[in-house]
């Protein structure tokens, strides 16, 4: 096996100067192809391209040529992780890649994956989108406590102990050690894993994160998302199904089963704002999902307007649904600058104020004695749309009207997005009328729950809603929740306790 040099520790960014991510995040973005014969490296690159939205902090690729899986990864985005010297040196016959955010673990280049093990002539690379919650409690149990650094490496590590038993059956390693150590794990967690001959995907008991599979003329692909499969011309077969184990190679692809019965429990977030507009969920187009929220959203909290704005980019959708359901114009009102990433420095506290506008800015023209309605998919802590409230109202807007098109977000995730603690949360610790003279609204709504899932066109038994309800799917242990649910929180939002910081994957 061969992997990259780890590199100097990374500048502090964005998250780190107090410029605030508004919207909440979520873990990881996931991807695999077998295709013999093909450019696997270049087709990992361009699926990680479609994903890139789902993790900036690192990207990583690791490619099998049928003796040596070899690992390459950086900090960064994917276009800075990769070129095309790099890439050509990668040959193979399948591949997994991985994008990435720290949420509870650190953001570093030890924590970015794949994650890479050998067990004698047995190699395998493990990619991760999601969070376990007993993480914990299976290091304790298995004596790794000083040994891994997150729920990923974790999983990674009790892989390679199953492997290390020698009773896998020849030809048959990872399958067999990952039909043993699955059922363990406790959480959310869509895997892509791969060894010299096998291309394997995971989606837990409860489906929290998405999980597709594409058809290449010669080979298979899985993705996060559909539009990665689009990017690399192969055709959509279905979504991995919940508590399903795929398992590809040059005999085919074939389906397991390794969990009790499975819970369909999608992140209800993934239609609301974590999705591509392109990506299909549960048959279901995302954009045109959004934009029945924002009809929803009109029928349900109607107000006299001069014209309905997003705040883009993933306002856009219900905006417009919003717009045609009330007949009142649809207009622009801010300009979203594409390029400020994650590399934003911010050395004094006056310039972290100037830190909205330098992500958003406003069109006075459209908005100068105008009244306003503005639509947000969702918010979390409030700072950021508090700031650009007051932009509005400084370009001239006569009144500022809010829908969201979510109901309140009022209890953190432990499956694998990233609110921090409950504390932190807006809506979990004032009144609607409180938020609203908090955001120095003229009036505000959030979308009903009920009519939220009826714009996704899916059964409500399909969905977690924890972070909008309190109600877990998935039992938290105790101490895991007091973290988070707000008596302590580590630097990270503190999804863990005792013992070396366990993070996220």
């Amino acid at each position: 096996m061969t992997e990259s040099s780890e590199p100097p520790a990374p500048q502090r960014g964005a998250d780190d100067l107090g410029i605030e991510h508004h919207k909440p995040r979520e873990a990881c973005g996931v991807f695999g192809v077998f295709a013999p014969g093909a450019a696997v490296a270049h087709l990992t690159y361009l699926g990680l391209y479609a994903l890139q939205h789902r993790g900036q902090e690192s990207a990583g690729v690791a490619v099998s040529d049928g003796a040596t899986v070899t690992v390459v990864k950086d900090m960064g985005l994917v276009a800075s992780a990769f070129d095309d010297r790099v890439l050509a040196a990668l040959e193979g016959d399948l591949a997994i890649g991985h994008t990435r955010y720290s949420t509870t673990g650190s953001s570093s280049w030890r924590a970015s994956q794949p994650f890479y093990r050998d067990v004698g002539e047995l190699e395998f690379a493990l990619g991760h989108n999601g969070n376990l919650v007993n993480t914990a409690e299976l290091a304790r149990e298995n004596g790794m406590l000083d040994v891994v650094m997150s729920d990923s490496d974790l999983v990674a590590e009790l892989v390679a102990s199953r492997l290390s038993s020698g009773e896998a059956p020849a030809g048959e390693e990872l399958r067999w050690a990952l039909e043993r150590v699955l059922p363990d794990l406790r959480g959310g967690f869509s895997f892509v894993v791969m060894d010299q001959q096998h291309l394997v995907g995971v989606r837990d008991p409860q489906g929290f994160w998405p999980l597709c599979l594409g058809r290449l003329d010669n080979g298979w692909v899985l993705a996060s998302e559909s539009p990665a499969l689009d990017t690399v011309g192969a055709h959509f077969v279905r979504e991995i199904e919940p508590g399903e184990m795929i398992v590809i190679d040059r005999n085919g692809c074939e389906s397991f089963h390794p969990f009790a019965e499975p819970d369909p429990r999608l992140c209800l977030f993934e239609f609301v704002y974590f999705s591509r507009p392109d990506t299909l969920l549960y048959g279901q187009n995302i954009h045109a999902a959004r934009q029945r929220m924002g009809e929803e959203l009109a029928e349900q909290a109607p107000i006299e307007a001069d014209l309905v704005m997003p705040v883009p980019e993933s306002g856009i959708p219900a905006a417009q649904g919003f717009a045609k359901a009330s007949g009142i114009p649809y207009k622009d009102g801010l300009v979203k600058n594409r390029y400020i990433g994650r590399t934003f420095i911010a050395p004094s506290q006056e310039m972290r104020a100037l830190g909205v506008r330098m992500k958003l800015n406003p069109i006075r023209r459209n908005i100068e004695g105008q009244r306003l309605i503005v639509v947000d998919d969702s918010i979390v802590r409030g700072t950021t749309t508090r700031a650009m409230v007051e932009m509005l109202r400084s370009a001239g807007a006569a009144e500022v009207h809010m829908r969201i098109s979510s109901p309140p977000y009022r209890w953190p995730c432990f499956y694998g997005m990233d609110t921090g603690t409950r504390a932190e949360l807006l809506a979990a610790n004032l009144t609607l009328r409180e938020i609203q003279e908090y955001l120095r609204l003229d009036s505000l709504a959030y979308l009903e729950l009920d009519r939220l899932i009826a714009a996704t066109g899916t059964p409500a038994s399909g969905f977690c809603s924890a972070c909008l309800t309190g109600e877990y799917p998935v039992e938290v242990p105790v101490e895991v929740g007091r973290e988070v649910l707000g008596e302590r929180q580590d630097d990270h939002g503190g999804a863990f306790v005792a013992g070396p910081t366990l993070g996220l994957g």
